[in-house]
């Protein structure tokens, strides 16, 4: 494969973001649900969107051009890329473009330069759990894009590694206990524990059972509950690394001496070369103020690294 101009590398990477927003709107007005089995013409789409539909043409046309939604003689139909945007697809990807969209993302890449200059973000993770308790709207889209994500990663993470063996599991930071279930289900005699903030962990009451513990607590403030494994994931990414010490920190003080830490996270590698973990990077540098890190980062930790399927990685180490 020859390798493209300059000119155009540097051109097309200029562009790269308007191709993008027109898939947060299109995810957004609800587009892809708009189009049935069969192809409609952007004056029908227009209609049930409430969206102009000339203006919607023209985004549909590119759209098209980058592998997403197909123009036919009759109008525009589905692909397989086009389909993931529908709310009722089993592995609908529409609350993930949304979140991607919605100006707790979007807004901070326009404050990105001063991001650089001052290596922080205008608000940290705290500050974007403020901003979600003002802002239920977008809250509710970043907790479905959150289900969207474990809903394609998780099979790959609980493949990957033995959990039969554990009597306690528990989920530090775990959101709604995703991950934790799918691992109980590899592990039948593992009773588990799901640590988080009190109002995360409110909305989880319903899935209280025998093998299941909810525990409300802070993780900068509170320690949580002894366990014979503790999964991480995607909990450090979201904090400096002052911030992230501390979090192992209270890790350490509740874990019995033979526990284990898995760390679930998207390493960056030091290769040259397109990786999701270099753009998860940034979008932690702009959004939270986190950062992904290098195997090398984390070698005071490790014992070693899992590969998945997925961009994931398991990093298992010794919580003490």
């Amino acid at each position: 494969m020859s390798t493209p101009p300059p000119a155009r590398v540097v051109g097309e990477l200029a562009r790269a973001h308007i191709a993008a927003r027109c898939l947060h709107v299109a995810a957004a007005f609800g587009v892809a649900d708009a189009i049935g089995e069969q192809p409609a013409d952007p004056r029908e789409i227009a209609a049930r969107t409430g969206l102009d539909a000339d203006a919607l043409r023209r985004i549909l046309r590119l759209l098209v051009a980058h592998g997403v939604f197909e123009e036919r003689a009759d109008g525009y139909g589905h692909n397989a890329a086009s389909r993931l945007l529908r709310s009722d697809h089993p592995e609908s990807l529409r609350p993930y473009v949304r979140m991607g969209g919605m100006p707790a993302f979007w807004d901070r890449y326009s404050e990105l330069g001063e991001t650089v200059r001052s290596g922080r973000p205008s608000r940290d993770w705290r500050g974007l759990l403020d901003y979600f308790d003002e802002h239920r709207d977008e809250a509710q889209i970043f907790n479905a894009a959150m289900v969207a994500k474990s809903r394609a990663v998780l099979p790959t993470l609980v493949d990957a590694y033995d959990f039969a063996h554990f009597d306690v599991i528990a989920d530090i930071g775990g959101g709604h206990g995703h991950l934790l279930a799918a691992v109980l289900e590899r592990a039948p005699r593992a009773r588990g524990v799901l640590f988080d903030l009190p109002h995360v962990v409110a909305g989880t009451a319903s899935a209280r059972s025998p093998r299941l513990e909810i525990a409300a607590g802070d993780f900068f403030t509170d320690t949580p509950p002894p366990a014979d494994l503790y999964l991480l994931m995607d909990l450090l990414h979201d904090w400096r690394d002052h911030d992230a010490a501390k979090i192992l920190a209270s890790v350490r003080r509740g874990a019995p001496a033979h526990a284990r830490v898995l760390i679930i996270e998207t390493l960056v590698p030091e290769a040259p070369g397109p990786h999701f973990g270099k753009t998860l990077d940034i979008i932690m540098l702009a959004v939270t103020g986190g950062r992904e890190r290098t195997r090398a980062e984390y070698a005071t930790l490790l014992e070693r690294v899992l590969g998945t399927r997925s961009e994931y990685s398991i990093v298992e180490a010794m919580a003490s």
